[in-house]
């Protein structure tokens, strides 16, 4: 198994460069169900905005290539089942992509929520919008400065522990 960037599925599908095309063409196609190539999911993220954003495809036509991915014996994509699911969300309705995978990755990791600012993931990718005040759901033990139970990893980072519960 080998894995794939993301430039080199661009090339693959969208057949626009008159050099690393062809070259992108003969190792997708030298693949095979017992020598396949690894799709990380950050280049499945990568992949739908490139498409989205450089070259202007359409909601639909982003869906029908990433399908045409995640449908390939050539291909393993990193937790599948997870962009299927963020897929079809995106499919369904309005939400980014990427906002859809964090959902979906969020809620399989066992995540009762997955909470943001962002007010259009919030009506559109299933997540859920921190309150004007904040969130209390995770209090840090007394004794962590301020600094710290904004931001944990400060601490960690410096060599303290702070451990929230």
């Amino acid at each position: 198994m080998i894995g794939l960037d993301t430039n080199v599925l661009v090339r693959y599908v969208m057949q626009d460069d008159p050099r690393q095309s062809p070259k992108a063409t003969r190792l997708v196609e030298s693949l095979s169900s017992e020598s396949p190539g690894f799709v990380p999911q950050v280049s499945i993220v990568e992949f739908v905005g490139v498409l989205s954003s450089s070259y202007g495809l359409t909601r639909d036509q982003v869906a029908s290539a990433l399908e045409l991915l995640l449908r390939s014996k050539e291909l393993v994509v990193d937790r599948a089942d997870q962009v299927v699911k963020a897929l079809r969300v995106f499919k369904a309705g309005s939400a980014d992509f990427a906002d859809c995978l964090i959902e979906r990755v969020a809620h399989a990791a066992g995540c009762s929520a997955t909470m943001t600012f962002d007010v259009g993931a919030a009506k559109t990718a299933g997540m859920k919008l921190i309150p004007q005040g904040g969130t209390a759901q995770a209090e840090c033990q007394p004794g962590v400065n301020d600094r710290t139970r904004r931001r944990p990893w400060a601490a960690n980072a410096a060599g303290r522990h702070s451990k929230c519960s």
